[in-house]
């Protein structure tokens, strides 16, 4: 039986079964059917039944390369191919692993945003020299996104194009509940809560217009995460608490986009957002802004709006328009989800770029 390990700096949890946890999932079944025995790593997991046929070591929220590294060595564990998600790329744990077992493929699969503005002169020679000194020991760079192939080759260097592709991210398009002739201004945010995600944007946009526009209006913020206390603080300065609700993670998302008119992500840093294709399949268009793989998905007017990160004034614009009834999305969004952006799709592609299947 061929041995694949698969390593994900990735915390799996009960109260968030998101898209990459339904494409592990569908992707361990099919390799099993393929007779390919996998050992997945994540940074931190609790078992819990979502989990329940996979072999599963967790790093305990320590670095989940690290223990890879260890485990390999003191078990004498040996794999046909390893794949990574999440990791940063290019670095010494590619070459580490390839001394001990000289032969494997090593399949590296980019998620990592970028920063709107780029990184600085000193980071952007570390990663150039970084591709420069192990990037030979992967053989196959994937990117989730046009928008993250790009930045592979920019980061690390355009020499890498022959060995470099777009798998773009796909959802289980099935357990995702539609919106059916709903008009309410309901909104909902889904979404790590960090400085990154722009959440804060949102609430002084909000800010903005008329109090009495406001007054039906209910934004529901789904996520966890280290700046949720600012933001909190920050809808209370607006005195936005009767608008804006923070509901904490959620496992149910599939089922509860249905009850929104639109979700907004005003990100600033995005690779190809599940949450988008989640949003989407629903019937449920999105205002977000023209970062990352955003474009890639969403047109303006068709299936949502977009606008600037940081444009605060266009987001205020596009929500008061929206909530006065002058604009609105009647396409049923979910037909290009169902049509381009799906779970097997993702999972097929990502099988078969293998070499042991």
């Amino acid at each position: 039986m061929k041995k694949l390990a698969v390593i994900c700096n990735y915390i799996l949890r009960p109260d968030r079964i998101g898209g990459m946890d339904r494409f592990y999932y569908l992707y361990n079944q099919c390799m099993l059917e393929k007779g390919v025995e996998i050992d997945w790593y994540f940074t931190d997991y609790v078992p819990f039944k979502f989990y329940t046929d996979f072999k599963i070591y967790s790093a305990d929220n320590k670095s989940v390369e690290q223990m890879f590294l260890n485990i390999c060595k003191t078990e004498n564990k040996k794999y046909d191919v390893i794949v990574t998600h999440f990791t940063e790329l290019c670095t010494s744990f590619y070459k580490e692993y390839s001394q001990l077992l000289p032969d494997v493929k090593i399949i590296a699969v980019d998620h990592n945003p970028r920063p709107i503005e780029g990184f600085s002169l000193k980071k952007r020679i570390k990663k150039r020299l970084l591709g420069y000194l192990y990037s030979k020991y992967i053989s196959q760079f994937v990117g989730v996104s046009k928008y993250t192939v790009n930045q592979i080759l920019k980061d690390y260097g355009a020499f890498l194009k022959h060995k470099t592709q777009v798998i773009y991210n796909g959802i289980d398009i099935e357990v995702f509940e539609k919106r059916e002739n709903l008009n309410t201004n309901k909104f909902i945010v889904a979404s790590h809560l960090r400085v990154s995600k722009g959440i804060q944007d949102l609430i002084l946009a909000l800010s903005y217009l008329d109090k009495n526009l406001l007054d039906n209006v209910r934004i529901d913020v789904y996520g966890e995460g280290p700046y949720k206390s600012n933001l909190i603080a920050l809808s209370k300065e607006y005195k936005l608490e009767n608008v804006i609700c923070f509901k904490g993670s959620s496992p149910r998302l599939n089922h509860l986009f249905k009850n929104y008119q639109y979700m907004i992500q005003p990100t600033y840093m995005e690779c190809f957002s599940l949450s988008i294709l989640e949003s989407l399949s629903a019937n449920v268009p999105v205002i977000t802004t023209n970062v990352g793989g955003n474009l890639e998905v969403v047109s303006d007017g068709e299936n949502g709006f977009i606008y600037q990160a940081g444009d605060c004034d266009k987001l205020a614009s596009i929500l008061e328009h929206i909530i006065s009834g002058q604009i609105n999305i009647v396409k049923d969004t979910s037909l290009l989800i169902a049509q381009e952006f799906y779970l097997e799709k993702m999972v097929n592609q990502h099988i078969k770029i293998l070499p042991c299947t």
